[in-house]
């Protein structure tokens, strides 16, 4: 047996965390997709919460018995319930305890396709923020032109507000999830605003170009400057950082631009006969779009800015995209994405520099990487 051979088969076992009652097509939808994780990776395992008796059943009936543990939670967040409201039910719910078991060590890191607002607002009571983050932020990766596949946007929804220091901030751990995630040494980092010019844009975003531009050479990537909503599927950048609110709007809308594409499209082909024979003669390259643009497969918000590795699924998520929730959780652990995060993140220096490039932290970029 070879070297590399061995390495792979001796390979850590990871372990998940699923809220299994989040999501809004039930606990059937989320054990779907640990089966069909599981049935790709023999590496991941898992640990499931909500209703024993009903779980069970669900993974007896697919044969998950050796990779899941189950533990019985009865109480859950509802999609509907606020923040504020989940927190006073707090340690009772299947979403408080499944974070728990990150914070406990029991597992590397939680998905779940439950309350937004509730989950962020859980996750930073449970596992606190890392050490200089001021807002966390959620992470998404948005298909683009780049030969991965794909862009990392930040922040789409933990926090509508967003300083030039929390942009910064934005900045780093989005080059830091770029790196582990998609495998970018030096990421291109863009800052999302009405124009590319420099004086362009609401104050903070100006000073917070400056601030980007600043921290880039000590950080290891490099920052491109201003970039604007067309850019966002571009191959010109690798990261687009905003703020919360505008990042919102822009997931939603591209969403539903996706779904607008497959439904003309559909209806396209279906116009006439000659259409559908066209349609029969461009079957392959149609599934290859349908699948590109398909937001299932990129399903997967991470939680970045804590002291854990946390995952929010869209609510609506069926097995296809439990399972890209999960891959992205697992690949994360798996590279201990989160003590590299922490790492580049003490490295960041905001402080005045007379004029000259922030090159603080240069002996944590090696940890950070």
């Amino acid at each position: 047996m070879t070297d590399t051979h061995q390495s792979r088969s001796a390979k850590k076992r990871i372990t998940i965390s699923v809220d299994a009652m989040g999501g809004d097509l039930g606990p059937a939808a989320i054990v779907a997709g640990i089966s069909l994780s599981a049935s790709k990776n023999p590496n991941v395992a898992f640990l499931v919460f909500g209703p024993k008796n009903e779980l069970d059943a669900l993974i007896a009936k697919r044969h998950l018995g050796d990779r899941c543990e189950v533990r019985d939670v009865r109480e859950y967040v509802k999609m509907d319930d606020k923040p504020s409201q989940a927190m006073r039910q707090g340690k009772g719910t299947t979403m408080w305890a499944a974070i728990d078991a990150v914070k406990n060590g029991e597992a590397d890191a939680v998905v779940s396709c439950g309350n937004t607002g509730a989950l962020m607002a859980m996750s930073m009571l449970a596992l606190r923020k890392l050490p200089g983050v001021d807002r966390p932020a959620i992470g998404i990766l948005w298909p683009s032109q780049n030969s991965g596949g794909f862009n990392v946007m930040l922040d789409v929804g933990a926090d509508v507000r967003a300083d030039a220091k929390d942009l910064v901030q934005y900045a780093l751990m989005g080059s830091s999830y770029a790196r582990n995630g998609l495998g970018l040494r030096r990421p291109r980092i863009g800052l999302l605003n009405v124009g590319t010019e420099e004086n362009k844009g609401r104050p903070e975003i100006r000073e917070a170009h400056d601030l980007i531009q600043r921290a880039a050479p000590g950080a290891e990537f490099d920052f491109i400057g201003f970039v604007e909503g067309g850019d966002i599927p571009s191959d010109r950048v690798d990261v687009i950082v905003t703020d919360g609110f505008t990042g919102n709007v822009a997931l939603k809308t591209g969403e539903g631009t996706a779904r607008l594409i497959r439904e003309l499209l559909r209806e396209a082909f279906r116009a006439t006969p000659l259409s559908r024979i066209a349609a029969l003669l461009a079957l392959t390259s149609l599934r290859r779009l349908s699948k590109r643009i398909d937001p299932r497969r990129v399903n997967g918000g991470v939680f970045l800015g804590l002291n854990g590795t946390v995952v929010k699924s869209h609510g609506s998520a069926d097995a296809t995209g439990v399972t890209a929730a999960i891959k992205l959780a697992f690949r994360l652990a798996e590279s201990g994405f989160n003590d590299r995060l922490a790492a580049r993140v003490a490295s960041l220096d905001l402080s005045p520099q007379d004029g000259e490039d922030n090159k603080a932290g240069t002996a944590a970029s090696e940890q950070a990487r």
